[in-house]
């Protein structure tokens, strides 16, 4: 069924889990997702618009997981790439585990922690600043895609950055959201402001 007149329906899907024993933080690397989970991605099918837009943020665990949708069944157009979605850039501890951080008595650590909302991580942003270049791209992305069900693929920092700027939170309060791998999140853009359908729903539960 298509959106209503004057609404453009957002399906935020946080992308599949990353296989990562050791905890790494990953921000903007570019690592694979694992995708095996078969029944998992027929339950989501069943839960999506057809003919939906889809927006990625360019990362691969994105594709890979707009992959697993259309192997499933889902049928999607060529993706719209827009890296304003991709998720938090923590610089230069990308890749590295909070406890490596910890043991290395990582200088800038403390102040992260005392405000991990607004403290930008060295080479990195904050979560706030994050905030920003989302809200920016749902709101040129929504113009331009008015009244359609967009599905944008994206990640937690994404969706929590959209749920901020939609339910107009403090950046440290939408930190609060858990937004599991591969839930779904649905945000509709109304003539009258953001209304929030559900939030963190696993279909496939």
């Amino acid at each position: 069924m298509s959106p209503p007149n004057g609404v453009t329906r957002w399906w935020l899907m946080r992308h599949a889990p990353v296989p990562c024993p050791h905890g790494r933080i990953h921000g903007q690397l570019d690592v694979a997702c694992d995708t095996s989970e078969d029944d998992v991605f027929a339950a989501l099918v069943r839960s999506l618009p057809v003919n939906p837009v889809l927006i990625e943020s360019g990362l691969i665990r994105c594709r890979q997981t707009a992959g697993a949708l259309e192997a499933a069944g889902l049928l999607l157009p060529p993706p719209i790439i827009e890296p304003d979605l991709m998720e938090q850039n923590f610089g230069r501890w990308q890749g590295r585990s909070w406890m490596d951080l910890e043991v290395a008595k990582e200088p800038d650590l403390g102040d992260f922690w005392r405000d991990p909302a607004g403290t930008a991580p060295p080479g990195g942003e904050s979560f706030a600043s994050m905030i920003e270049r989302v809200t920016g791209a749902m709101e040129n992305l929504t113009a331009a895609q008015a009244g359609r069900d967009i599905l944008a693929i994206v990640h937690a920092g994404t969706i929590r950055a959209a749920l901020a700027q939609a339910l107009d939170l403090e950046p440290a309060t939408a930190l609060r959201f858990a937004v599991q791998p591969l839930s779904l999140t649905r945000l509709d853009a109304t003539a009258d402001g953001w209304r929030i359908e559900t939030v963190n729903a696993l279909p496939f539960l």
